[in-house]
């Protein structure tokens, strides 16, 4: 199934700029999405209320029909092949699942970039490892496409309310090119870097999340069993050194074990394992990021690993002798 699951230095740097996406409508033009899960769903209907002549692909053709029925005259067409969905288009993006359905839905003879013209724009969404978003680039050059790997970051909320943030890898001009596009539903784009750096600093965020939301399970859990005042706790710490994202949003979700916020735990095993592999790559040590990995193994095997990525608290028990 798909799923949707964030100007540089020039390809020697890794400069980060990073600007808030401006008001201004760009010009329409003929952009086809591929992939329209959660998040990919969302972003395909922000391109079409932008004014964009858009096209729609899914590999489950049940799902292109019913987001075309749910979005009434938002596409102009729904493709059958990512080469008819590439075939006359300015712009091709994709959000699928993994590195084998990037593979297949722009590198296969049927694939996107078998039709994609001379010049064109391609943006990929999908969180995927370095290494394809790197070969997709060398694949591109050929036919001197404009490549940017875009993973995103914000979750479905940020997806569907347009505010997502993106980390970009490619050159100054594809990214350039992307930003018009990508104002439809991000707040802020940041150019991090050449081919594969926008994978590569998705990993960085899928770390920090992981490592946040371990810490936050156990303080809830620790509160809990020590007979606090929740809502006195977070008054308490969410203004200071504590404070973060997943705090503001999840601590009280958390301690009333609701888990329904779209960003599952089998895709955050999934990107965590890419980010470990990256790891073993490139010579770092992440052994926090190996723990946390291991206790969502623990929560896949409790039967939760379709609840977002807030359920790793339920492998913590309530008490003593008690699971979650």
């Amino acid at each position: 199934m798909l799923v949707g699951g964030a100007g540089t230095a020039p390809e020697t740097g890794y400069e980060a700029l990073m600007t808030d996406q401006s008001s201004a409508s760009p010009p329409p033009q003929n952009v086809s999405f591929l992939g329209l899960g959660t998040m990919g769903g969302a972003m395909a209907r922000h391109l079409g209320k932008a004014g964009h002549r858009l096209t729609i692909y899914n590999r489950t053709p049940a799902r292109a029909e019913a987001w075309a029925a749910a979005n009434p005259g938002l596409a102009a067409r729904t493709a059958s092949s990512p080469a008819e969905a590439a075939d006359g288009a300015d712009v091709v993006i994709t959000c699928v699942g993994n590195d084998d359905d990037l593979a297949d839905v722009v590198l296969s003879p049927n694939g996107a970039f078998s039709t994609l013209k001379r010049g064109a724009l391609y943006i990929d969404h999908t969180t995927v490892s370095a290494r394809i978003a790197r070969q997709i680039a060398v694949e591109g050059r050929d036919k001197e496409l404009l490549c940017v790997d875009a993973p995103v970051t914000g979750g479905q909320s940020g997806a569907e309310s347009g505010t997502l943030a993106i980390m970009c890898g490619g050159s100054a001009k594809a990214v350039d090119a992307a930003r018009p596009i990508l104002a439809a539903y991000a707040k802020r784009v940041v150019h991090v870097g050449k081919s594969g750096a926008g994978q590569t600093a998705k990993m960085a965020n899928q770390m920090c999340i992981a490592g946040a939301i371990a810490g936050l399970s156990e303080a809830i859990r620790f509160a809990q069993i020590a007979h606090l005042d929740l809502d006195k706790v977070f008054e308490a710490i969410s203004g200071g050194a504590a404070q973060s994202w997943q705090m503001d949003n999840r601590f009280h979700t958390m301690a009333k074990d609701e888990f329904d916020f779209g960003f599952a735990v089998d895709w955050m095993r999934k990107d965590l394992g890419l980010a470990m592999d990256e790891a073993r790559n490139i010579g770092a040590s992440v052994p926090v990021t190996a723990l946390v990995d291991q206790f969502y193994v623990d929560v896949q095997a409790m039967g939760y690993g379709r609840e977002d990525t807030s359920a790793l608290i339920r492998r913590l028990p309530h008490r003593k002798g008690h699971k979650a």
